[in-house]
């Protein structure tokens, strides 16, 4: 028998204030499954870090949560994801709004070609959120200084998104997704494209946005994942083998494979 046949999760997959709860979750591209019955809970106001060798099914879990594996024709989704005990998946539940509830950055930095200030009015004007100019304005200066962006561009907002460097687009692309004030945000390798110190800013914001959000993150780097997050999570070939407090996954994992993972004999 294998390490993983009919393994169950190791630690502590469940929150006490579970704010998403994911349950026997399984997902298949066709015929091919790539996640096998996943339950976990993300707490309230907690960042989770989800991590993984390549190809492990960390970030096709992340996009379940928001239901972005909807835009693929041939993903199939089992199971049930709650949030705040509601199922995402019921036949009744409109995508639109959930994204606003459940918002995401991506990979790389992807600012729409428009001015600052309208990269961050988007989201509010086409959720209706805002009735006059002064109510965008002070969503627009809030959103920025949330993601601590406001200093460096508020005498410039009319200026091009894509015009600044990456790590501010990133920012820029945060504060876009705060803009329509959700309650989780899902971040997938926010970092990867982006320079050390742009880096540090970011997982500094993240530290700074968990008083006000919960976030799930999906990064490669173990050191990030340790800097940022109140819990770990160990994807390996689409199980979720190990799910505990973040010092204890670095330093006294449970399981075997997280183990090898952590320790660099694989991954």
């Amino acid at each position: 028998m294998s390490i993983i046949e009919n393994h169950k999760t190791d630690g502590q997959p469940f929150s006490e204030n579970p704010k998403l709860k994911a349950r026997d979750v399984r997902v298949f591209y066709g015929e091919k499954q790539a996640i096998f019955d996943v339950s976990l809970d993300i707490g309230a106001n907690e960042v989770i870090a989800l991590i993984g060798p390549s190809g492990c099914g960390k970030s096709t879990f992340l996009r379940c949560l928001n239901r972005m594996n909807d835009t693929i024709d041939i993903c199939r989704i089992e199971g049930e994801i709650l949030l705040d005990d509601e199922n995402i998946y019921a036949p009744k539940m409109d995508v639109v709004p959930l994204r606003a509830r459940v918002g995401m950055v991506f990979q790389k930095p992807n600012p729409f070609p428009k001015s600052i200030y309208d990269n961050v009015a988007y989201g509010p004007r086409i959720h209706g959120l805002v009735h006059h100019r002064d109510e965008l304005d002070e969503v627009v200066e809030k959103s920025l200084q949330r993601a601590g962006l406001w200093n460096e561009v508020k005498d410039r907002l009319h200026a091009p998104g894509t015009g600044l460097s990456g790590g501010q687009q990133q920012r820029l692309c945060i504060a876009r997704t705060i803009a329509v004030d959700p309650e989780v945000i899902l971040m997938d390798e926010p970092c990867s494209a982006l320079d050390p110190i742009a880096t540090a800013k970011i997982e500094e914001l993240i530290d700074e946005l968990r008083e006000n959000y919960t976030i799930a993150i999906v990064t490669h780097s173990m050191q990030q994942a340790a800097r940022v997050s109140q819990r770990t999570a160990y994807f390996h070939l689409g199980q979720l083998i190990e799910v505990n407090p973040t010092d204890l996954v670095f330093t006294t994992p449970e399981h075997t494979l997280t183990e090898a993972y952590i320790t660099g004999r694989f991954g």
